[in-house]
């Protein structure tokens, strides 16, 4: 009989968070989000495009850059509905098995955009130390093998933790920080012993993103050690140099949030709900929108295609 008082994870409604104290801005909040996401969306599927279509762009580093403008689209799509439904139209009840797949999808694509730029580094590091044998030791076939490998460590490893998270009972009346799913707030509103997620996650997160730094950290520092032996040599470095300088700072727009975001969640029991729904927002909108801006930028390819497409579109 005691089972049978618990709350089903079927039958369970959670009501997602916004802005606190700001409800009465919701519209204009909402409008600069959808413009935020707007731009994220069309610098991305601007990205995957070039890519796509310019032969001279099918090498190592410009496939593992699309592969990063499509775990950023994933990112875009798979927050925007409950954000914006959020924002717009009020709509602040979602349902269990909706609220665990999002923060699944949601999860899966922060790791998988964490792999990816690990991934690039390395693409970085062979490039520059092993520039006659580039093509050689990342030839297509083997970038869509590691691409592969990445989306499946990225997914497989939280299947654990959220087939644990979809059998736990829930509060009555859940409410969650931000306006969309993420596990530290599904965790919290369990009305169960959730030592395991709360331990297997953690693990998973150091083991994925925490190697995935210490990797990327790695390789800059061998990728410095080939640029002072190209300066004795007598080679310029600063071109070698140059193409690391967007992947650097991909890395720590995509870090800096996150890092954020998890010291908001375990140990700022304290903090205002407005510093929650701030630091969410950032997280998730963030990367999506300062990556193709960097890499326009920074890499001359991108940009003179993308300058190439909108005089093609003005002239039109």
């Amino acid at each position: 009989m005691a089972s049978a008082t618990l709350p089903n994870v079927s039958l369970a409604v959670f009501a997602l968070g916004g802005f606190p104290g700001l409800e009465t801005a919701y519209g204009w909040i909402g409008t600069t989000v959808f413009c935020v996401y707007l731009v994220a969306v069309l610098g991305n599927c601007s990205i995957l495009y070039i890519v796509w279509v310019e032969p001279s762009l099918h090498r190592p580093m410009y496939q593992f850059l699309a592969m990063l403008a499509a775990t950023d689209l994933g990112l875009c799509a798979i927050t925007m509905p409950t954000v914006l439904g959020v924002l717009w139209f009020r709509l602040r009840q979602i349902s269990s098995q909706a609220c665990i797949a999002q923060a699944f999808f949601l999860h899966a694509f922060a790791l998988m955009e964490s792999a990816v730029l690990f991934a690039m580094a390395v693409d970085r590091f062979v490039a520059i130390r092993y520039p006659l044998r580039y093509s050689e030791l990342l030839s297509t076939p083997r970038v869509l093998r590691i691409g592969l490998a990445l989306f499946l460590r990225s997914t497989l490893a939280l299947l654990p933790a959220f087939y644990f998270l979809a059998q736990f009972p829930y509060c009555p009346h859940p409410r969650l920080s931000h306006s969309y799913c993420l596990h530290q707030d599904l965790i919290r509103s369990a009305c169960s012993d959730t030592t395991f997620n709360n331990f297997y996650v953690l693990v998973v997160i150091f083991l994925s993103m925490g190697s995935d730094l210490l990797f990327i950290l790695l390789s800059y520092s061998l990728i410095l050690r080939a640029v002072l032996g190209m300066a004795s040599s007598g080679r310029s470095p600063v071109k070698a140099l140059s193409t690391c300088a967007s992947h650097l700072c991909a890395v720590l727009v995509f870090c800096a949030p996150a890092l954020g975001l998890s010291i908001i969640h375990r140990f700022g029991q304290h903090a205002p709900p407005l510093v929650y729904a701030l630091m969410g927002n950032v997280y998730i909108l963030f990367p999506p929108l300062m990556n193709p801006i960097l890499y326009s930028l920074k890499t001359k390819e991108i940009s003179g295609r993308l300058l190439q497409m909108l005089r093609s579109l003005w002239k039109a």
